[in-house]
């Protein structure tokens, strides 16, 4: 009677998960079917069915778990074995997908069963080939090739961390690497405790210059294995950059130029390795001797950021500032008309070219009242005189040589211009 009690129970159990999973409600199932292998550890339906559920979880280990446990209950159960074959082929796992493939052939399968057995087993084949070939492309060191391979095994292997850890080389050689961080990112979800990946994302993104999402990586590496050597060592450079860093930009914010500078220049010191940092490094050193109105070390510093990164619109505003200061309006003029054609909506380099080009207007002024001999409080009328008196003086035709032609004509043009200004309302 007892043995009958516990049946009912456990078929009560199927009845409600299988109702659940069929609603879509995965957790809910999932619980009445671990209910249902608690009473009874033998029933192969309780696994296959958790099996289904973990599937639709996208828990593909602990699907397969499942399924093994039911192939090895119930030796003939075809479906059960097909769909490990399948996940296993996702794995990469050819060889053993291939077992589960030749075993369903051989246990009198069903007509559809037969058919998909054969055609995995096909699949498995191409796929083999296709590893072979990336292999021996990617030892080749032809990377373009081992990708687009990789590519196709990939969309059914897509389960396979190893893979997924030979593109990210690939796209390491190849110069892409954010292709390869997020084919690491993948693998490190794959596989457990994954220091490797963790070390590898961690490195890619120090060597971008993202200091910041470096140091998190690494600190996920530390986390699965403290005495991570490569980790630990990297997370020590890493940490100190970072520290620098952060203390640089706390004196920029609180207007301390020097200090920032000598921070910057100790970052450049502790990593003179990686030239993004030296780079950033005098981006905003150049940003602070601008602010602290040292034009002419700025101008110097930003223009070295410049010719490592012409379309740098941080140097640009900087250096365009330090030549104000500097009276280079025109030059002023040249960096915030760069900067513009590279930062469309920037308020602050609108304005920055407002600003220079009234500067520039001003200052020729101040000039045109120079050449044409006038005080700056001049009316209209003795600006006109003027013009008149120097306009004879100066015509071209009032000279014989061809030397003295030219600077009459310069000279023309100069008082032309003047008047023309001083005129305008």
């Amino acid at each position: 009677g007892a043995e009958c009690g516990i049946n009912a129970e456990v078929e009560k159990q199927l009845e409600m998960g299988k109702k659940l999973l069929a609603a879509g409600q995965l957790a809910d199932a999932l619980s009445h079917f671990h209910a249902a292998i608690e009473g009874d550890s033998d029933n192969y339906i309780a696994y296959y069915r958790r099996a289904t559920v973990y599937l639709a979880m996208g828990k593909s280990k602990a699907a397969i778990r499942d399924l093994s446990k039911v192939v090895e209950l119930k030796q003939d159960f075809t479906s059960a074995r097909l769909q490990r074959g399948h996940l296993l082929l996702k794995q990469g796992k050819f060889d053993e997908a291939e077992d589960d493939f030749k075993n369903v052939l051989k246990s009198n399968p069903s007509n559809n069963e037969e058919k998909e057995a054969q055609t995995q087993l096909t699949k498995s084949d191409e796929l083999q080939r296709l590893h072979s070939q990336a292999l021996s492309a990617y030892q080749q060191e032809d990377y373009e090739a081992a990708i687009s391979l990789l590519d196709e095994i990939l969309a059914v292997c897509v389960w396979d961390a190893e893979l997924r850890e030979l593109r990210a080389e690939c796209y390491i050689k190849e110069g892409e690497p954010s292709k390869a961080i997020s084919d690491l990112k993948a693998a490190a979800k794959l596989k457990n405790d994954n220091t490797e990946a963790f070390y590898k994302i961690s490195r890619i993104y120090y060597q971008l210059g993202d200091h910041e999402l470096s140091l998190s990586e690494v600190r996920e590496c530390l986390k699965l294995d403290q005495d991570h050597k490569q980790c630990f060592s990297l997370y020590k450079q890493v940490k100190k950059l970072n520290k620098q860093i952060e203390s640089a930009e706390e004196f920029i914010r609180e207007g301390r130029y020097e200090d920032a500078i000598s921070k910057y220049d100790s970052v450049m010191k502790t990593e003179p390795e990686v030239p993004v940092y030296a780079t950033r490094a005098k981006e905003r050193i150049c940003h602070c001797l601008s602010k602290n109105q040292q034009a002419t070390e700025a101008i110097e510093v930003c223009t070295e950021v410049l010719q490592l990164e012409p379309t740098n619109v941080n140097a640009l505003k900087d250096r365009a500032e330090a030549y104000l200061l500097e009276d280079l309006y025109e030059e002023a003029i040249k960096d915030y008309e760069t900067a513009q054609a590279n930062s469309e909506n920037d308020q602050q380099i609108r304005e920055g070219l407002e600003r220079a080009q009234r500067m520039l207007k001003q200052s020729q002024k101040r000039d045109y009242y120079k050449i044409l001999g006038v005080k700056r409080n001049a009316r209209k009328q003795e600006i006109i005189k003027a013009y008149r008196k120097l306009a004879s003086q100066w015509h071209p035709d009032n000279f014989q040589s061809e030397e003295e032609k030219k600077k009459a004509e310069k000279k023309f043009i100069d008082i032309a211009a003047a008047k023309e200004v001083l005129t305008d309302p």
